[in-house]
């Protein structure tokens, strides 16, 4: 029993890495069961320091090792040994993972605050209307009398032509000059085009 535990320990007895993963690139089944042996601990504890999620750092582990299974062709001993291979694509995945994770979480927080929000900012649309009605009573006094008059009851008060010029004791069509000449001065006083 010693000795197990002895030639466990024994650098030499550890497998040639770099050889399977040459041979799990062309496709051997049973190296790639040797090398997962060999790193399966080592990728799940590179991946659990980052994600510090069991279940995750489970996950990812079995993404690495798939990817390892997958791009075994793609390795080039000149830069680097075959385990710091397989741990720098763990330690990227896991890094992927939690962005990933941040980026999900960033989204339902935005979505959510975007369901909080209202549809219209209130606070500005109060502002443009206490301006626009500030403006409106500024051009109303460029009027003469009886045109500010006139807008006033047809528009403000709601009163027909009839009505106003009732009101007025002037004829109809004074009434009808004066509210279309003091309507044309005050789209001009308010910019805004016929």
């Amino acid at each position: 029993m010693k000795e197990a535990v002895h030639i466990g320990r024994n650098p030499s007895a550890r497998p040639d890495l770099q050889q399977l993963i040459h041979e799990v690139a062309l496709g051997d089944q049973d190296s790639f069961a040797a090398v997962y042996d060999a790193v399966a601990g080592s990728v799940l504890g590179v991946v659990r320091t980052v994600l510090r999620d069991r279940a995750q750092s489970e996950e990812v582990a079995q993404e690495v090792l798939v990817e390892v299974w997958r791009t075994a062709p793609r390795y080039r001993p000149e830069r680097g040994t075959v385990i710091n291979w397989i741990l720098t694509l763990a330690h990227r995945r896991a890094v992927d993972r939690v962005r990933s994770v941040e980026a999900a979480a960033a989204r339902d927080h935005k979505a959510a605050l975007l369901d909080r929000t209202p549809e219209y900012d209130e606070v500005t649309e109060q502002v443009e209307t206490r301006l626009e009605r500030e403006q409106v009573r500024r051009c109303l006094r460029t009027l003469t009398e009886i045109q500010r008059q006139s807008v006033t009851l047809a528009y403000y008060r709601g009163l027909t032509y009839r009505q106003v010029a009732e009101s007025l004791a002037l004829p109809l069509g004074t009434v009808k000059t004066r509210l279309r000449d003091g309507l044309i001065r005050l789209r001009d006083c308010l910019g805004v085009s016929a």
